[in-house]
């Protein structure tokens, strides 16, 4: 095992010195190759005489070993002139051996390596057809019985292409590791940012509904305390006390939402949060509501049913912010919010018959966007709207119990 992983390191050294340095390693290629293959013209079989043509030998063997410096951008140029080469010097009388067939069988290698699957078939199946009809009609072989003279060229040309297909196999087993890789990292980085954006989404809508409903209701008791001032100061006193109160319970609901964000996963010396408001507290928004001079009636229908926590929240949050827009841009003096239980929905209604006050700027009115997406974000819809017979209508129909994969998230 020690072994294996030292010779796999010592190749991978290999490999990354050959792609920073091709040209030195393509020349120290064709200097081994080139001796291989005039070492391998010299020799012959014995008792037999070697050719003549020494030095044609020597120059077609340089030829063949010299266009490998150029295999990487032209792997069948390279096949077919060393083919041609090894052919010739064949022909000529030179003794068939596995030094002589060194620069085609590295060229074979290469285009193995470099080629797709189809060309390496083609050119390979060529080569090796030309080279064994050379070695059985060569002279130099003829003390070689036929198998013999076929085996050997059909053995040694294949292990250069077997070598190079199982090279590029590697190479596209890693690159697709390498991609896979790549593309999961790519994948966990969108999926922490799409995460991060529906928490900053959740934070702004749990927020905003806390602050806003807030100091809109003491922005509302502090100008009905302003105008009763003078004439009525008993009534004063009582909505100067319920703006305390007001202002009270924003600091502790923001306290509470801050304090999710600071809180780390290791919450054993931490002081317990204030539990998530429901429509248990509805009484307390409808006092509220009254202190700022809104009178706000609420009608049950159905009967009660438990509701999960984020349920709970989710009708809370959109009550609180229906009244809080009545307040805001609604000329009236009323609201009504219906509860109705029906089946598995709760079905909830907020309406006022006061007149419309001027639109917000655009880009600046979140209130029904944050409803909706409060409401779709456990499997319920929400529409608002101006009624038939004037005024104002919020209605939100939401599950009892949502959905595991749409409540994920929605806790404050």
């Amino acid at each position: 095992m020690i072994t294996s992983s030292q010779e796999r390191r010592y190749a991978d050294r290999l490999e990354e010195f050959a792609d920073r340095h091709p040209f030195v390693v393509d020349l120290a290629m064709v200097l081994a190759l080139m001796a291989c293959a005039s070492f391998g013209a010299s020799l012959t079989l014995p008792n037999a005489d070697p050719p003549d043509q020494d030095k044609t030998a020597v120059a077609l063997m340089g030829v063949s070993c010299l266009v490998l410096l150029k295999h990487r951008v032209y792997p069948r140029t390279a096949v077919v002139v060393t083919a041609a080469c090894t052919v010739a010097a064949v022909s000529m009388g030179y003794l068939l051996t596995p030094l002589l067939l060194a620069p085609i069988m590295a060229a074979l290698y290469w285009l193995a390596t470099l080629t797709e699957r189809k060309t390496t078939r083609v050119y390979g199946v060529t080569t090796l057809v030309a080279v064994i009809v050379a070695a059985v009609f060569a002279d130099s072989m003829d003390h070689l019985s036929l198998l013999l003279r076929t085996i050997g060229p059909f053995f040694w040309l294949m292990l250069p292409l077997a070598a190079g297909n199982m090279t590029r196999l590697r190479r596209a087993y890693l690159q697709a590791v390498q991609a896979r890789a790549e593309h999961a990292e790519r994948t966990r980085e969108e999926e922490a940012r799409l995460r991060v954006t529906e928490e900053r989404m959740r934070i702004a809508r749990e927020l905003h509904d806390v602050v806003a409903h807030h100091m809109a209701l003491a922005n509302a008791q502090a100008g009905t305390a302003a105008h009763l001032a003078l004439t009525s100061p008993e009534q004063t006193k009582r909505i100067l006390t319920d703006l305390t109160g007001t202002t009270s319970a924003a600091l502790r609901e923001l306290k509470a939402a801050l304090g999710l964000l600071r809180q780390d996963d290791d919450a054993s010396g931490s002081a317990p949060l204030e539990p998530s408001p429901g429509l248990a507290r509805l009484p307390e928004l409808v006092s509220a509501c009254a202190s700022a001079g809104l009178e706000v009636t609420v009608t049950t229908e159905g009967e009660p049913q438990p509701l999960s926590p984020g349920v709970d929240l989710t009708a809370y949050r959109i009550v609180q912010e229906a009244l809080t827009n009545v307040s805001k841009h609604a000329a009236a003096e009323s609201a009504h919010v219906r509860l109705e239980y029906t089946g598995s929905r709760l079905l909830l209604t907020v309406s006022n018959d006061g007149p419309s006050k001027p639109e917000p700027a655009p880009g600046r009115g979140f209130g029904v966007m944050g409803m909706r997406e409060r409401a779709h974000s456990i499997g319920g819809e929400l529409c608002a709207g101006p009624r038939p017979q004037g005024g104002f209508e919020v209605t939100t129909a939401l599950p009892l119990q949502p959905a595991t994969h749409l409540a994920e998230g929605t806790t404050a």
